[in-house]
C-alpha cells in the first residue's frame, strides 16, 4: 500500500529506465507503478506495483492511471491521441501529448525546431525517388533517410549514396524524411530538466561514442569542449524544453561540426547519455525526472568528480554474468556496475558501468575494462 500522503507516479513502460527510476523513488519516498507488457520485463521484476497491459490500448492506460498523481513514460511509443485522452480525463500527464509528439515524430520535430530557430541540418519529407533525387541534387550525396516514427539506436536510419539506394529504402513503404549528411566531428548530448512551473536546469554537456548505431560510451564532461560552445549547447537545450513545453527530462542529441552545433534527435525521458549521473552527479537523472514531473524544486546537476565515464555492457555469447563479477570488482573496487535484469543476447544493452576520477584516459580505461570483461570474459 502507498504511504499516506505520498504520491504514486505511474510509468508507462517497464524497461531499464523505469527500473533505475525505482532506485530514486525509494529515496524520495515516492511510490512507483509501472505498466508492463508482461511480468518478466526489467522494471516489473523489481517494482511491487505492476499492472500488465498494452500501452496501445486506451482502456488499459485509463485503468493503469487510476490513483496516480502523475503519469510519465520510459519510452515514446504511446499513441499521441491516447496521451491527449488521458489529459482530457483530468490526469496529469508529463510530458503531455503536445510536447511528446516531437520525440515521436521526427518530421514534426524538425518543423517545430526549424521554426524556433534551433540549429538543424537541411531536411525535407520525401515519398518518392524523384523527391529524394531532388533533395540530393540540392544538398549533395550521401543523403540520410530516416523513418519519421519508430526508429532508435540506429534503426530506421539509412545513409544512401545515390538515388538507387534511396529508391530501395522508399520501396519499403515507411514514412520518411531526408536530411543532409552531416560531416560531424563528434556527437554530443545535453540533458536538461524542466518542471511544470518553468524551472529548468542543465547537466554538463557530454560526448557520446557510437558503434553500429548504438551508444557504447559517455564521457562527462565532453572533453576539450570550448566553454562557450558548452554554454551554447545548454542554452539550446533549455530553450527547446521551454519552446516545446517539456515537463520532465529532455535529452538533446547534437552533432559538433567545424561550424557549430546541430540538433540531431530528442528524447523526453531519462536517457542513456545520462546514466553516468547516478554516481556522477549530485542529483541523478532519474531523481531529477521524478522531481520535475511532480513539480518539486529541481536538484543540483553538478558533478561529483572532475571526470565520469559510463560504458554500456553489451550481451555476449556467455550469459553467466555473475561469474565475472569477482574479477571486475577485485580489479577495480571503484567501478559501479548496473545490470538491467534482461536476457543476455549478443549486442543487446544489458547494463552499464560507471567510473569516476581525475584523469580522462585512466577513467575511460577503467570503464572500458569492466564493460568488456563483463560482456566477453576477456580484456585485450
Amino acid at each position: 500500500m502507498p504511504d499516506a500522503g505520498m504520491p504514486v507516479v505511474g510509468v508507462v513502460g517497464a524497461g531499464q529506465l523505469a527500473r533505475m527510476t525505482q532506485q530514486a523513488a525509494i529515496g524520495l519516498g515516492v511510490d512507483l507503478r509501472v505498466l508492463a507488457g508482461d511480468s518478466g520485463e526489467s522494471a516489473a521484476r523489481v517494482i511491487s506495483d505492476v499492472r500488465v497491459g498494452d500501452y496501445r490500448d486506451l482502456d488499459d492506460l485509463r485503468d493503469f492511471a487510476k490513483g496516480c498523481a502523475v503519469v510519465t513514460f520510459d519510452h515514446e511509443h504511446v499513441p499521441t491521441d491516447h496521451i491527449a485522452a488521458l489529459a482530457a480525463d483530468g490526469l496529469a500527464v508529463r510530458p503531455g501529448a503536445e510536447a511528446l509528439v516531437h520525440a515521436q515524430d521526427k518530421a514534426v520535430m524538425r518543423e517545430r525546431l526549424t521554426a524556433a530557430g534551433a540549429p538543424c541540418p537541411p531536411w525535407r519529407r520525401v515519398a518518392t525517388e524523384a523527391e529524394a533525387r531532388e533533395f540530393g541534387e540540392e544538398h549533395g550525396w550521401p543523403v540520410v533517410l530516416k523513418a519519421v516514427r519508430g526508429g532508435y539506436d540506429g534503426r530506421g536510419v539509412w545513409i544512401c549514396d545515390d538515388p538507387g539506394e534511396a529508391a530501395e529504402v522508399l520501396a519499403g513503404g515507411v514514412a520518411l524524411m531526408a536530411e543532409a549528411y552531416v560531416p560531424f566531428e563528434r556527437e554530443l548530448a545535453v540533458l536538461v530538466a524542466r518542471s511544470p512551473h518553468g524551472q529548468g536546469v542543465s547537466y554538463p554537456v557530454v560526448e557520446t561514442v557510437q558503434r553500429d548505431g548504438i551508444c557504447v560510451e559517455v564521457l562527462a564532461p565532453a572533453p576539450d569542449l570550448d566553454v562557450e560552445h558548452a554554454a551554447e549547447a545548454q542554452r539550446v537545450g533549455l530553450k527547446i524544453a521551454d519552446e516545446l513545453g517539456v515537463t520532465g527530462l529532455l535529452a538533446v542529441e547534437m552533432f559538433q561540426t567545424k561550424t557549430g552545433m546541430l540538433v540531431n534527435e530528442l528524447a523526453m525521458r531519462p536517457h542513456n547519455s545520462g546514466h553516468w549521473t547516478i554516481e556522477g552527479a549530485r542529483t541523478s537523472q532519474f531523481e531529477q525526472h521524478l522531481r520535475a514531473v511532480l513539480d518539486l524544486p529541481l536538484g543540483s546537476p553538478s558533478m561529483t568528480a572532475p571526470v565520469v565515464v559510463m560504458a554500456n555492457v553489451l550481451g555476449g555469447d556467455d550469459p553467466d554474468l555473475f561469474a565475472r563479477y569477482e574479477h571486475v570488482m577485485a580489479h577495480d573496487p571503484g567501478v559501479k556496475v548496473h545490470f538491467y535484469g534482461k536476457e543476455v543476447r549478443p549486442g543487446r544493452k544489458i547494463g552499464h558501468v560507471t567510473a569516476l576520477g581525475d584523469d580522462l584516459d585512466s577513467v575511460r580505461e577503467r570503464a572500458r575494462h569492466a564493460a568488456v570483461y563483463l560482456s566477453e570474459g576477456i580484456y585485450t
